[in-house]
């Protein structure tokens, strides 16, 4: 039986969508900074398996890849993995330079603001083409715009990211009175 890999030493780097013909070719979503890269590492499932996979790319697909897996080779097989979260082990990982962060190691921190105070948490790190945002959610809404937010994760709104101490500040007060004063709505 194979032990379960705790949620903290692994990092999310794809997802297997639709099976892909009927060799069992599966698509593939990489998260990763190179793409391509997801095929480099040792995957590991995210099911109750949680065994080993290894994917081999086959061409570029729609916002992803065309990949074959080890020991998969008919379309029935491939159809069970769909929706199946790939991961990696966060020691097999580079060690992010000076003002990266894996988005991993945002998610869950507390929200401090400009005076200290403990605010929320950081739900997720997005980013729908224009940037990256951290989606906050927070204990207290913000003016009108309710508890669950987005706000843009540039250094002039979080000044201060500490994943060794457990927070980011993040100049919400700020970021709400450009929000209502330029009429955008909550992100």
């Amino acid at each position: 039986m194979v032990r379960p890999v705790p949620d903290k030493d692994r990092v999310l780097v794809g997802v297997i969508g639709a099976a892909h013909g009927i060799k069992g070719a599966i698509r593939v979503k990489s998260f990763t900074h190179d793409p391509k890269a997801i095929a480099d590492y040792s995957l590991i499932r995210g099911d109750k398996d949680g065994g080993g996979l290894k994917l081999s790319l086959i061409r570029p697909d729609k916002g992803g890849f065309i990949a074959a897996v080890d020991g998969i080779a008919d379309r029935n097989a491939a159809e069970g993995l769909k929706g199946l979260k790939l991961y990696v082990m966060r020691r097999d990982l580079p060690k992010p330079s000076e003002e990266e962060f894996y988005h991993h190691d945002l998610i869950g921190l507390k929200v401090l603001d400009d005076q200290g105070q403990e605010r929320g948490t950081v739900k997720a790190v997005e980013n729908f083409g224009a940037g990256e945002l951290l989606e906050l959610a927070l204990e207290e809404p913000v003016k009108d715009m309710g508890r669950d937010i987005l706000v843009p994760f540039t250094r002039a709104l979080v000044p201060e990211i500490d994943p060794d101490r457990g927070f980011v500040t993040v100049l919400i007060e700020d970021w709400a009175s450009n929000q209502i004063e330029t009429g955008e709505k909550k992100g």
